[in-house]
C-alpha cells in the first residue's frame, strides 16, 4: 500500500554541435542542464502529480472530498472540503493537514469536534480492477495520527462493507513510527480480523517513501520502495470469499484518533501533514 519509484529524474544533456562557418572556424554550442518533466508511467490509467500553485485545490475532475465524522472507527476529526485541510504546496505535492481546531462548530459523534482533516476519493470518477497502484508520500508523526492510502470496492453501495472488499495499501499508526501495514478486508476477515502484514523499516515520517500494490486475479502483493513484503491469495482468507475481482476506487486520508491508533496525547504536535508527491495507477 509497484514499479521502481524513480519516476522523476533529473538528466544532464550536453550537446556539442560543430558548425562549419563560412570562415574556417568551428563553433561549439553547449546546452545547460535540463530537468525532465515528470512522465506518466507506461500503461497509465490514472496519474496525479499534484502540480499547481501553492494553495490551489485538488483536481476535482479526479478527486472529491468525503466530509463529516467517522463514528465507525471512533475517529476524532471532522473531514472538511476545500483548501483548509487539503491543498497543493506549489512544489508538486498535495498536503493533507490535520489541525487541532473547530472553526465551523462541527459536531462529531462524541460532541464538538476537536480536530479537522481531509479525506479524498475517486469514487464515481476513477475505478479499476487489477493493476499497479502507487503513491509516493511522507507520512505524519505522533500518537493518534492515522494516514492511509487505500482502495474500496465500487459496489459498496449495493453490497455493503466488507462484502465490497477493501485493500489497504498503506496504513500507519503514529505510535509505530517504524511500521506500515498492508491489509485486505472481506466477508469473514474484516476490521481487527483483516488479513495483512507489517513492514518494519526506518522512521517513515522522516522522508518520502513509495507505497504500492500489484493486483492481479487471485493475487495481491504489497511493496515499500519497490521491495515486496507481503503477498496474499485466496488461500489466505480461510475458506471465505475472495472479493477482489471487480473495480475499486482510491482513498487518501489522514485520520486523527480512533480505535486502532488511540487518541492524540500531550506529546502529539499539531498541525500534522500527510504530503503526497504523486498517485499513479497502471493497468499492468
Amino acid at each position: 500500500m509497484t514499479v521502481t519509484p524513480s519516476l522523476r529524474r533529473t538528466r544532464r544533456i550536453r550537446i556539442r554541435v560543430r558548425l562549419a562557418a563560412l570562415v574556417a572556424a568551428a563553433l561549439a554550442v553547449t546546452i545547460l542542464p535540463v530537468t525532465a518533466a515528470s512522465a506518466s508511467p507506461a500503461g497509465a490509467s490514472f496519474t496525479d502529480d499534484f502540480d499547481g500553485p501553492a494553495g490551489a485545490g485538488v483536481d476535482t475532475s479526479k478527486w472529491h472530498f468525503e466530509t463529516g465524522d467517522n463514528v465507525n472507527n471512533h475517529e476524532r476529526e471532522w473531514y472538511t472540503s476545500g483548501t483548509d485541510n487539503a491543498a497543493l504546496d506549489g512544489q508538486g505535492n498535495l498536503v493533507i493537514t490535520a489541525k487541532k481546531e473547530n472553526p465551523g462548530n462541527y459536531q462529531c459523534w462524541y460532541g464538538p469536534c476537536e480536530y479537522t482533516s481531509a479525506r479524498l476519493s475517486t469514487a464515481g470518477q476513477f475505478t479499476q480492477a487489477y493493476g499497479h497502484f502507487e503513491a509516493r508520500m511522507k507520512i505524519p508523526r505522533g500518537r493518534g495520527m492515522w494516514p492511509a492510502f487505500w482502495l474500496l470496492g465500487d459496489n459498496i453501495g449495493s453490497a455493503g462493507w466488507p462484502q465490497c472488499g477493501e485493500i489497504d495499501i498503506m496504513e500507519n499508526v503514529g505510535n509505530e513510527p517504524n511500521t506500515v501495514h498492508g491489509t485486505i478486508h472481506g466477508p469473514g476477515y474484516s476490521g481487527s480480523n483483516g488479513v495483512g502484514a507489517a513492514d518494519n523499516g526506518p522512521v517513515f515520517a522522516d522522508d518520502f517513501h513509495t507505497y504500492a500494490v500489484d493486483w492481479s486475479p487471485n493475487q495481491i502483493s504489497w511493496s515499500v520502495d519497490g521491495a515486496v513484503y507481503e503477498t496474499r491469495t485466496p488461500a489466505d482468507v480461510n475458506g471465505n470469499q475472495w472479493v477482489f475481482d471487480h473495480p475499486f476506487y482510491i482513498i487518501l486520508n489522514l485520520a486523527v484518533g480512533g480505535d486502532w491508533p488511540g487518541d492524540p496525547d500531550g506529546s502529539t504536535q499539531f498541525p500534522q501533514q500527510l504530503v503526497v508527491d504523486y498517485v499513479h495507477v497502471t493497468t499492468g
